[in-house]
C-alpha cells in the first residue's frame, strides 16, 4: 500500500494530466510537482470517459508507491451534476493511493454533501480521510462560497477556474485579469477564513517561449499578491515557475528566521514589541515570520542552518 502523504500538503503547483492518454499516465510518474491531478473532466470526451476511468484505476492500482517527486496524487472527476460523477467516485475514491478528489463546477453546498456521502460510503476504512478540492467556476458559486466552505469536513482547498467563470459571466479574459478581481479575491479570502490548506489560482494559458514564461511569472506574482498560495498548471514546463514564485525566496526566509530567533528572546524577556533593523516587530509581524519559516521548511530550506547562523540575533 502506498504510504499516506503528510496531512497538509503544500500545493504550490497543481498539475493536470489527461487521464485519457496512456502515454501521459506513464509520463506523470517522471514529473516533479507538489500535486498531480489526473483529469477525467475537460480533457476526456464523453465517449472516452468509461475507458479513461478504467485506465486510470488500473494505473493507480499498480503503483507500488507515490513517486518521490510528487507530494499528492489527485483525480479531477466529472461535475456532480453529471451522470459520470458517482461512478468516478465509486471507482476511484477507495483507492489508497488517491490522496484527493478535485470536484469541478461546485455550485452549491449540495454538490459537496453528495460527494462526501459517496466518499464515506465507498471508503469507510481509509487510513486518512480523502481530501476534497473544490473548483469555483460560476457566479452562483462565488455568492454561495461561505456555504460551500462549510459543507464538508473533507474540504481542503478551493480553486478558481477562470475560463468557465468567464463563460458564465459572459466576460472576455484580458491580460490584466482585472475582470476576475472580485471573484478571485472572494475565493482567496474564503479559503483563508475557513482555514483551508489551499487557495489555487487560475490557469495561465501561455506557456511557450519567453513571452509565455513572462506572462506566467506575472500571473503568479499577481495571484500571490491576492492571497493565493498556488496555481493550476496545464503543462509540466509551468511547474518550476509556479513553485518558485509561490515559495518563499532566500532573503525572505533569512529575514523570517532572524525575526523568529529574536522574538523568542524578546518573549522570554517579556517584551511584546521590539525593533529589528530599525523597524518595529509586533505580534502580527512575528506571526508572519513564523508562517514563512514553517513554509520554508516544507519547501526544503535548511532552516536549522539559518537558525544556527543567526543564533546571536537580539531584539533591538
Amino acid at each position: 500500500m502506498m504510504a499516506s502523504p503528510p496531512t497538509s500538503v503544500l500545493r504550490r503547483a497543481l498539475l493536470y494530466v489527461p487521464a485519457s492518454s496512456q502515454k501521459m499516465l506513464q509520463k506523470s510518474l517522471t514529473l516533479a510537482s507538489d500535486n498531480i491531478t489526473y483529469d477525467l473532466e475537460d480533457s476526456v470526451t464523453t465517449q472516452q470517459k468509461p475507458a479513461a476511468r478504467s485506465a486510470l484505476k488500473a494505473h493507480l492500482s499498480k503503483l507500488p508507491q507515490r513517486p518521490a517527486s510528487v507530494s499528492e496524487l489527485a483525480v479531477r472527476i466529472n461535475a456532480m451534476s453529471t451522470s459520470h460523477a458517482e461512478q468516478d467516485l465509486r471507482t476511484l475514491a477507495a483507492l489508497p493511493n488517491v490522496d484527493a478528489i478535485v470536484i469541478p463546477k461546485v455550485n452549491s453546498a449540495r454538490d459537496l454533501h453528495l460527494a462526501t456521502d459517496i466518499i464515506r460510503h465507498v471508503s469507510p476504512s481509509r487510513p486518512s480521510p480523502l481530501k476534497i478540492i473544490a473548483l469555483i467556476e460560476s457566479a452562483r458559486a462565488v455568492m454561495d462560497i461561505r456555504d460551500i466552505c462549510s459543507a464538508s469536513a473533507h474540504l481542503d482547498g478551493l480553486v478558481f477556474a477562470a475560463e468557465d467563470f468567464a463563460l458564465d459571466m459572459s466576460l472576455t479574459r484580458t491580460p490584466s485579469l482585472s475582470e476576475f478581481h472580485y471573484a478571485r479575491s472572494a475565493v482567496a479570502t474564503a479559503a483563508r477564513a475557513f482555514e483551508l490548506t489551499s487557495a489555487i489560482d487560475l490557469v495561465c494559458t501561455s506557456f511557450r517561449g519567453e513571452e509565455g514564461v513572462r506572462r506566467l511569472e506575472e500571473e503568479c506574482r499577481n495571484g500571490r499578491g491576492m492571497g493565493f498560495n498556488g496555481k493550476q498548471c496545464i503543462h509540466p514546463s509551468q511547474v518550476e515557475v509556479v513553485q518558485r514564485i509561490f515559495g518563499p525566496d532566500g532573503d525572505e526566509v533569512e529575514w523570517a528566521v532572524r525575526v523568529v530567533v529574536a522574538d523568542e528572546k524578546a518573549e522570554r524577556a517579556g517584551r511584546g514589541a521590539w525593533t529589528l533593523d530599525g523597524k518595529m516587530i509586533d505580534a502580527p509581524v512575528s506571526g508572519k515570520a513564523r508562517t514563512v519559516v514553517a513554509k520554508a521548511e516544507r519547501c526544503g530550506f535548511d532552516v536549522a542552518a539559518l537558525r544556527e547562523k543567526w543564533k546571536d540575533q537580539e531584539p533591538e
